[in-house]
């Protein structure tokens, strides 16, 4: 599916997906526009690196097996995974996929995503991405607020 080049403005919400599976991707396509989101699409592993480090996507969806026979052949997967947290903070990483259960923190953290959803849910993929984003956005709220209390600590020692 190619894109024609389109700006961004400071008031969008850019979404990426990739994914192998055509009837995955358009159904998290439609739930990404249904809540806002300005959504590309990735095709190859080379394409999702190229758009990831070009923009701040706010949302990710990747499939476990986009352009791979199994989780571990996931170059996309691999590359998010072993990138500096500086570099990846900034998205709501989502996995999908047939070996995850719905929203386990476990194999979330196992594979170094925000969560994993189940393709048996798909028929909830928007909710589901709505709620992923809010967890995240939550927790990196309570981070945010206690990294400044600790920079702005009178305790603090001086550099």
């Amino acid at each position: 599916m190619a894109e024609r080049f389109e700006f961004l403005s400071a008031t969008d919400k850019p979404a990426l997906v990739a994914f192998s599976t055509p009837e995955w991707l358009e159904a998290v396509r439609a739930a990404l526009l249904e809540l806002g989101y300005k959504v590309h699409t990735a095709a190859t592993h080379g394409d999702f690196l190229a758009r990831f480090h070009q923009i701040r996507y706010q949302v990710v969806v990747l499939e476990e097996l986009f352009a791979a026979n199994s989780i571990e052949e996931n170059l996309s997967l691999r590359a998010l995974q072993q990138m500096p947290m500086g570099q990846r903070r900034h998205a709501t990483v989502i996995l999908l996929g047939d070996s995850f259960q719905t929203f386990m923190p476990l194999q979330a953290f196992q594979q170094s995503v925000h969560a994993v959803i189940n393709s048996s849910e798909l028929f909830l993929i928007r909710q589901l991405i709505e709620k992923a984003v809010a967890d995240k956005e939550l927790f990196l709220h309570a981070y945010e607020t206690t990294f400044q209390r600790v920079l702005t600590s009178p305790l603090r020692p001086a550099a």
